[in-house]
């Protein structure tokens, strides 16, 4: 594994499963200092004794909290080289723009959208100081495509993750920081397998449609967000990387 990252230090919301856990693996494995954050404490922890960091439990929506985890970020290691701003959910409530209530859409902004503005907004003063920083926002696929099995509010919240970091990444890049937005394609975590495993139907039409014929494992995706951290991506910034198996490029897929 090369040291891409080492000696920096990067702040991972969602880090105690999935693509956040992968993330704080890889960053690890390349030699950086993780601040693994999570609203659970047991996960976030045993997450951050794997990779010798250090855990903070934060609400994301709340930004208090989200200053909070940055502080204890600079207090510990006197920098902060990374946000990788991960934290999501989708909820079953969230499904047609017909059955979804207002209280289903609110949420999901509010934690899939509201926690990336709070994130940026705090972590930028940060980086700013250092006059560099990389800043990657997960966004999805489903912010370029749309789908008739709609997870509404999800889709939007992905949406408004993506254009918000085009932006940033457009005001701040004379300033040495780079924001961009990760978009994903289905990939293999528990989030998806317990969606699919209450719809059986719902993953049966959304695997028919990636060009490789499987969902992505959360190691790939942790992959392509290193690359973003890393200096190997110094020229890319307020940009949408697609890491989707194919599926934005596809008219119809093989047999």
């Amino acid at each position: 594994m090369s040291k891409r990252l080492e000696g920096r230090v990067a702040v991972i919301t969602g880090a105690g499963s999935g693509i956040g856990k992968a993330t704080a693996l890889r960053f690890a494995a390349e030699g950086a200092k993780v601040v693994v954050v999570d609203t659970n404490p047991e996960s976030g922890q045993a997450i951050a004794d794997e990779v010798k960091g250090i855990y903070v439990k934060a609400d994301v929506t709340n930004q208090s909290e989200v200053a909070n985890m940055y502080k204890v970020a600079f207090d510990t290691y006197g920098r902060i080289d990374i946000a990788f701003n991960n934290a999501g959910i989708s909820p079953p409530d969230d499904d047609s723009i017909l059955t979804t209530g207002i209280d289903a859409w609110r949420r999901v902004q509010e934690v899939n959208l509201t926690s990336v503005y709070l994130c940026c907004k705090e972590v930028l003063p940060y980086m700013q100081k250092a006059g560099k920083g990389s800043i990657i926002n997960t966004a999805s696929f489903v912010a370029t495509m749309g789908a008739a099995t709609s997870q509404i509010s999800y889709t939007a919240s992905k949406g408004g993750v993506l254009s918000m970091s085009r932006e940033l990444g457009v005001q701040f890049a004379r300033e040495g920081i780079r924001v961009n937005a990760l978009s994903p394609g289905p990939v293999n975590t528990p989030l998806l397998q317990e969606l699919f495993a209450k719809d059986k139907e719902r993953a049966a039409r959304r695997l028919v449609h990636i060009p490789m014929g499987r969902f992505a494992d959360a190691s790939e995706i942790a992959a392509a967000v290193a690359f973003l951290a890393s200096d190997d991506s110094s020229f890319i910034t307020a940009s949408n990387f697609l890491v989707d198996g194919g599926i934005s490029g596809a008219y119809v897929t093989p047999l």
